[in-house]
């Protein structure tokens, strides 16, 4: 059913002070920068008018490290003391699917809480690709997510 961890999200106060940190004191390699608002971004964090500033970095000719998602809330102070994406803390843990619609599917049927039905996703424009994704929870309530790359 999964194929692989897409990359370690984590939720941040300042992303421009995280980028450093990730970067110029961990030596992970920058990849890029986006900007999400909109419906689809509504429902797949569960907010209403959410912006979000989202950073990415992976490892790098020395450093042999999953991809790492940082995530700035631009719409809303952040939440330190509940599990949620909105809080300072890794906030979840994305795994690649091939088929996002027919996992979503198989877990619902098993009683897991979802965020939002899968939402897709064109970052082409930012240099990323396309692609579907959805948050759920697991039994402690700690956030995980589904994406498949679209073609």
């Amino acid at each position: 059913m999964l194929k692989g961890v897409s990359h370690i999200g984590i939720t941040v106060k300042n992303i421009e002070k995280s980028i450093d940190f990730y970067k110029n004191i961990l030596g992970l390699k920058f990849q890029g920068q986006l900007f999400m608002e909109g419906k689809e971004t509504d429902l797949l964090f569960s907010r209403n008018n959410t912006k979000v500033k989202v950073a990415y970095l992976s490892g790098s000719d020395i450093i042999s490290a999953p991809p790492i998602e940082l995530i700035e809330f631009k719409s809303s102070n952040c939440r330190e003391n509940n599990i949620c994406l909105q809080k300072v803390s890794i906030s979840e843990i994305c795994f690649n699917v091939e088929d996002i619609d027919k996992v979503y599917n198989k877990l619902l049927k098993k009683g897991v809480e979802f965020l939002s039905p899968p939402q897709l996703f064109d970052f082409s424009k930012y240099g990323f690709c396309k692609s579907k994704a959805v948050y759920f929870k697991d039994i402690d309530g700690i956030i995980l997510e589904l994406m498949e790359v679209v073609k």
